[in-house]
């Protein structure tokens, strides 16, 4: 079977510089990479039965412990060298401290301060929000309102992980080599991860290819990644972790999906 065959379109999505990119392949085979303004319009953009996989946290703690939610101290362990990249996601306070748009570096810094406040409230032992969490606060809050405004949609948006994909992919085994390094794309750690999902059935063209406008190289090999567990999940073959998914205090869904 083409790990690609769904049945139904199929996406995996990123966050990036310019909101959101999906790569979506439909049934008829034709895959096209899409960068979207907001999540909302990417749902809408896509049919009303699509999966998609997304790299974002949803369902959001009101106490955190060491390691994070469940499903980052589950899937961790799979990853060796690579598990750097699961960042724990602090309290749902944390979260919704600062809901304000960036607009100086001063208000930044000032919702990152409240945010840490609240998360050191809400976690044992206490723990401020790392800058890379923050920096994702409100794509975070973007899916999780939209998944209580439209509860339809947690039975087919599942919260994914790229590495956390790549491991699936790969016979269960972490890629040996990272995709970044001090912060920077990797060159050989990007081709390792496309030639797997070129033996897998992507397009060597697609795997290749530029990203489009307002994404970076790396979101678009990580959407590329996702929608193979998109692919998984309509088929019904996906894990989850935990195993049965978990749900937080206001309904969503606590899962890693692979």
């Amino acid at each position: 079977m083409n790990p690609l065959d769904a049945g139904r379109t199929i996406a995996g999505v990123d966050g990036c510089k310019a909101g959101w990119i999906a790569v979506a392949l439909a049934p008829a085979g034709t895959i096209t990479a899409t960068v979207f303004p907001t999540f909302t319009a990417l749902i809408d953009a896509l049919p009303a039965d699509a999966v998609i996989a997304v790299d974002m946290p949803i369902g959001l703690p009101d106490f955190t412990e060491p390691g994070g939610r469940g499903p980052e101290r589950l899937v961790r362990r799979f990853l060796g060298e690579r598990q750097s990249s699961v960042f724990s996601i602090p309290s749902r306070a944390a979260l919704y401290a600062f809901t304000e748009p960036f607009t100086t570096v001063e208000r930044w810094y000032q919702g990152h301060r409240l945010a840490s406040e609240a998360a050191r409230a809400t976690s044992d032992p206490p723990r401020g929000v790392s800058i890379q969490a923050y920096g994702i606060f409100p794509k975070i809050r973007e899916i999780d309102t939209l998944l209580v405004a439209r509860a339809e949609l947690r039975s087919r948006v599942i919260e994914s992980h790229p590495e956390v994909a790549f491991w699936r992919l790969n016979d269960r085994q972490a890629m040996r080599l990272p995709k970044k390094v001090k912060g920077q794309v990797n060159p050989v750690g990007m081709d390792e991860r496309r030639a797997l999902l070129v033996s897998l059935g992507l397009t060597h063209a697609f795997a290749h290819a530029a990203p489009p406008r307002g994404a970076a190289a790396d979101d678009y090999l990580d959407a590329s990644a996702l929608v193979f567990i998109a692919a998984r999940h309509a088929r019904g073959e996906a894990e989850p972790f935990p195993n049965p998914p978990a749900v937080d205090g206001i309904g969503n869904p606590v899962a890693i999906w692979a």
